[in-house]
């Protein structure tokens, strides 16, 4: 019997699943999981069907116990020491003159490892710094360094829409976000527009991506000489989504609205 779990290690992280096997746990409830960066504490967040798993059932990790009082403790226990770490860490840094960044610190539940989430502009060598750490934690110690958008999801803020950021609250899987997505909105290319706090393209083009596509089949593009029922004309602009565009015939701007069911193909 499996009962597959979806869990997350952070809150409104990624979600992982992994197999409950004949563990029935409650929506919510801790849990100590066996994972490649060791035992860790993650909170249940949905069961899935394993018909639904996307992934074989072989690769998955499984999930140790429901977490005990203790377990939390120690776990509440080892964010205080990380957070003390992260300051030493960063004291290391600026005594080695490494130009990087460390943004966060986080112990294993057994504390057989420490890992440090870092940025830098080029690749860092970090060896004296992992050596230095090591001597004095006492413990694997594993650098990782991550790029602009990670960094943002940990240490989240406030979009362009006012709200905050997608990637710290709902999205557990970051898509890959294009140029040719502005485009095909047809946004303006400015970098204060179409860039995210994070320096990146705005996560959100990807939302609304597939049905710009769609409903752009068959439509011209700006500045095309094309042929309509009142004679040649230039396209002076175009409205994606009602699907409608307007062309300057000899001075007059005739608007033109397609049929809807020809973006369906």
């Amino acid at each position: 019997m499996h009962n597959i779990y979806g869990v997350i290690l952070k809150e409104e992280g990624k979600v992982y699943y992994f197999d409950g096997l004949d563990l029935d746990i409650e929506m919510d409830k801790y849990v100590v999981v066996n994972t490649d960066k060791g035992v860790q504490l993650g909170k249940v967040i949905r069961k899935i069907d394993e018909d639904k798993l996307k992934i074989s059932l072989s690769n998955l990790k499984t999930i140790d116990r429901i977490a005990s009082d203790e377990d939390y403790n120690i776990f509440l226990k080892n964010l205080n020491l990380a957070d003390k770490a992260l300051i030493k860490a960063r004291e290391l840094v600026e005594e080695l003159g490494l130009d990087m960044n460390i943004i966060d610190a986080s112990y294993t539940l057994d504390k057989k490892q420490m890992l440090f989430n870092f940025v830098a502009d080029e690749r860092i060598d970090f060896r004296e710094l992992a050596k230095r750490l090591a001597g004095v934690y006492k413990t694997r110690i594993e650098l990782r360094q991550i790029g602009a958008r990670d960094k943002a999801r940990m240490v989240c803020g406030l979009g362009q829409c006012g709200r905050t950021l997608c990637c710290s609250t709902f999205l557990t899987h970051i898509d890959s976000v294009t140029m040719n997505m502005a485009k095909n909105q047809n946004i303006s290319l400015n970098p204060n527009k179409i860039n995210g706090v994070c320096g990146r393209l705005l996560c959100c083009l990807t939302y609304e991506d597939e049905e710009y596509t769609r409903c752009q089949y068959g439509m011209p593009s700006v500045g095309q000489s094309l042929k309509t029922e009142y004679g040649f004309g230039k396209v002076v602009s175009v409205d994606i989504l009602k699907r409608k565009y307007k062309v300057d015939i000899d001075g007059v701007v005739r608007e033109i609205e397609l049929d809807n069911d020809s973006s369906k193909k």
